[in-house]
């Protein structure tokens, strides 16, 4: 019987899957880390407060990317090159979705709408990340290394989804409200189009490593269309909706790293 713990535990226990698997996490992560630390960079005057948390975030990401890495090396592995199919946040952009890449690697500073933008963009996807942590830990989290991993870094993912949910209520109420409903929706129905064409590519990719017999890569696709059929006709709605969290302030208010300089570019870009 299919289920998401036994073809994770299949990717995992296979060495080109694993491969795969840890490469396109890592480069994700990396990108991400490269892209909140443009940002933490460009911050504009009025909103100085707001850098050393997307720091801060950015960090995170860092440190991420970094233990997906290192996991490879445990295994005596080396990073694989990413199919652009799967490439997530490339395929983002290309929507019109997030801060783009030319605007990050300038000088100017970015206005206040930038930066709404950016937490709006952020509260989608890292729900997205939360919600893809909370599957992995719940089917992996009893593994000893992977398992520590997946369990910090989706403790990280939580207090990133925290921040922006506190961010983006906070810049409502200073008269932001209509722009953040605005790219919130825009942002979530053109991510769960993204997430669905990735994850097709990624499964795609595993079922080729893996040598899925075409039944059982049928199935999987079926389940990837109906999960996007959900989100369409109103799954998305989970990812627009703002509450105060429980934790406040989850990112705290130091810069643990300088913000990356504009000539620094992330090898690889976010899944």
């Amino acid at each position: 019987m299919l289920s998401a713990r036994s073809i994770l535990q299949e990717i995992v226990d296979g060495e080109h899957s694993f491969r795969l698997f840890c490469s396109i996490a890592a480069g994700g992560e990396s990108q991400g880390g490269w892209e909140n630390g443009r940002i933490a960079a460009l911050v504009p005057d009025s909103m100085r407060d707001l850098a050393p948390k997307i720091a801060r975030h950015g960090a995170d990401e860092d440190k991420h990317g970094r233990i997906f890495n290192a996991l490879l090396r445990k295994r005596g592995l080396d990073p694989v090159a990413v199919p652009p199919e799967t490439d997530y946040t490339m395929l983002l952009e290309r929507q019109g979705i997030g801060l783009s890449h030319q605007k990050l690697h300038g000088s100017e500073q970015l206005s206040e709408r930038d930066i709404v933008v950016y937490l709006a963009h952020s509260r989608v996807t890292e729900q997205r990340a939360a919600d893809q942590m909370h599957v992995l830990v719940k089917c992996l989290g009893a593994a000893s290394e992977l398992g520590r991993a997946v369990r910090m870094i989706s403790q990280d993912e939580d207090n990133h989804l925290a921040y922006c949910h506190e961010e983006l209520l906070r810049l409502a109420a200073q008269g932001h409200a209509r722009t953040i409903r605005t790219v919130l929706r825009e942002s979530a129905l053109a991510e769960i189009r993204v997430y669905r064409e990735v994850t097709l590519a990624v499964m795609g990719e595993m079922g080729r490593l893996l040598d899925w017999p075409k039944g059982k890569a049928g199935v999987l696709a079926a389940g990837i269309h109906g999960l996007y059929g959900y989100e369409h006709m109103g799954g998305w709605r989970r990812m627009v909706s703002l509450s105060m969290p429980a934790r406040k302030n989850a990112l705290g208010g130091a810069s643990p790293v300088a913000p990356a300089p504009a000539s620094e570019r992330s090898s690889s870009r976010r899944l």
